[in-house]
């Protein structure tokens, strides 16, 4: 039978122990916050953790887990990334379907494969094999390992370009 947890994201990192009831803070790598919210399970690797309560101060969120009591409990989660299931949103772009996609223009011309998503404040973008980066508001379907796109004209002129010397 397949082991349940390899189909989970890594969500959030687990920083250091806050007070001396049994917080700590948590370092979400995602922006669903409800990855936190009371009920909620994070696997740390070893164990189901549930979160009890969760407070978001100074651009940090505070966390406690059910059983963690203490400082010196809280300790012992230090460092340990969080995982979870992942989330039903049809409408989302996840970057573990994307990672490994072939991308391909609503034309029909093929583009390579995606090798990274890269953060960008303005749109997350879509490294290429070529190099080439396209944001990901240009993407109009992802279906079985294929992210079309309709991007601007002259989007890959310079990727399309033969090399002058």
């Amino acid at each position: 039978m397949d082991d349940p947890t390899d189909t989970l994201l890594v969500v959030a990192r687990v920083g250091r122990a806050h007070g001396v009831r049994g917080d700590v803070f948590v370092e979400l790598i995602t922006h669903r916050t409800e990855r936190l919210t009371p009920g909620s399970r994070l696997w740390d690797g070893k164990q189901w953790l549930t979160v009890t309560e969760s407070t978001l101060s100074n651009d940090r969120w505070r966390v406690h887990f059910e059983g963690y009591d203490d400082r010196t409990a809280a300790e012992t989660l230090t460092r340990r990334e969080l995982s979870a299931e992942p989330v039903d949103d049809p409408d989302a772009l996840w970057v573990h379907d994307l990672i490994g996609s072939e991308v391909v223009e609503v034309d029909g011309t093929r583009r390579g494969r995606c090798v990274s998503v890269v953060a960008n404040p303005a749109s997350d973008l879509l490294e290429l094999e070529s190099g080439a980066l396209v944001p990901v508001t240009f993407v109009t379907a992802l279906d079985g390992g294929v992210i079309t796109i309709d991007p601007p004209e002259g989007l890959f002129e310079l990727f399309d370009s033969p090399a002058t010397g």
